[in-house]
């Protein structure tokens, strides 16, 4: 399935309907009266969060949404009948912005969760509404209120608990579906993986959600490589596994280039906690308990070592991931 995760959409409540000119025609009554209905009420637009959805890609073949209007009066006193809702469901995750993407008019991140960007407009009022003492047979009425339109935004920023982060081929795929049962595509060379990807880790009685992060690189938060909209799928993550192909003659320089990344995207990336993990060890030809030790050194935090390949380590990440959360 291909993965969508901004798109520009057209919405439009629908018109209220008109109020009704009627009067009383029953046998036998000589003086019938007004008895114009009012309008019903037009349709409010309205966005609905859904667990059966992660990506924004069916907005892509339906671009414009528009409510229905509401049912004109009739004779008798009958109001019109109100539009049903226009209900627009949406994945967790998805914020909605305004056209200059300069306002966030909601966030949707609970499941049901409900939100009404435009109302429908009101129905008119029929002619029984104006009579009075001195005006018994007005032909006076309202039309309903027009609708209200408006081009938004929506943009998607995955719901996880744990965000794997690192440089292309660091072995995010493949951690990821070790650990759980995504199914990414996994291949030895740079960005094969050209969407998140979302797995459930199940640790006995505990689960939680990891992101597998395309591969960032050098000047990813100004749009370089598979660019910066993929950081803001780290934002919701507590949690950050961040990876480092221990084979690498530029461990330190390639940490750095990702810390770099994050902080200069903002959103408090680089404050979030981080477990640095060396992968591939099942390679490493020298004593990679020295290696560790001298990488902790260098940058004064603590390193776990894994090979998703050779299923070292694992076990004990997702516990160290399951203290952190």
């Amino acid at each position: 399935m291909k993965f969508l995760d901004q798109v520009k959409i057209y919405v439009s409540s629908g018109k209220g309907g008109n109020g009704c000119v009627s009067f009383r025609h029953e046998k036998y009554v000589e003086y019938g009266g007004p008895d114009g209905g009012n309008g019903g009420k037009g349709s409010n637009i309205i966005f609905e969060t859904t667990n059966s959805l992660n990506t924004l890609i069916d907005f892509r073949y339906q671009q414009h949404f528009k409510g229905k209007n509401g049912e004109n009066g009739k004779g008798k006193n009958m109001t019109g009948a109100a539009s049903k809702n226009l209900i627009i469901k949406v994945p967790l995750g998805t914020q909605i912005l305004s056209e200059d993407k300069s306002t966030v008019l909601a966030d949707m991140i609970d499941n049901n969760q409900k939100f009404t960007l435009l109302k429908g407009g009101k129905g008119g009022l029929g002619n029984n509404h104006f009579k009075s003492s001195t005006n018994r047979a007005p032909r006076k009425f309202t039309e309903g209120e027009e609708g209200t339109e408006a081009w938004v935004w929506l943009s998607l920023k995955l719901i996880a608990d744990v965000g794997i982060i690192g440089l292309p081929n660091a072995g995010k795929s493949s951690l990821l579906s070790k650990i759980s049962s995504a199914l990414p595509k996994i291949a030895d060379y740079p960005f094969t993986t050209l969407n998140p990807v979302l797995g459930v880790v199940k640790d006995y009685d505990y689960n939680f959600v990891v992101a597998d992060i395309p591969g960032l690189i050098e000047g990813a938060h100004e749009g370089k490589g598979l660019g910066y909209q993929f950081l803001a799928h780290i934002e919701r993550c507590k949690i950050l596994v961040h990876l480092v192909d221990a084979n690498d003659k530029n461990v330190i320089k390639n940490y750095d280039s990702i810390r770099q990344e994050l902080e200069k995207y903002g959103a408090n990336l680089s404050k979030k906690k981080e477990i640095i993990v060396l992968s591939k060890i099942d390679l490493f030809n020298e004593d990679i308990d020295q290696f560790k030790k001298k990488i902790e050194k260098t940058l004064d935090k603590r390193v776990t070592i894994i090979s998703s390949n050779a299923n070292i380590g694992l076990k004990d990440l997702i516990k160290e991931i399951r203290m952190e959360l």
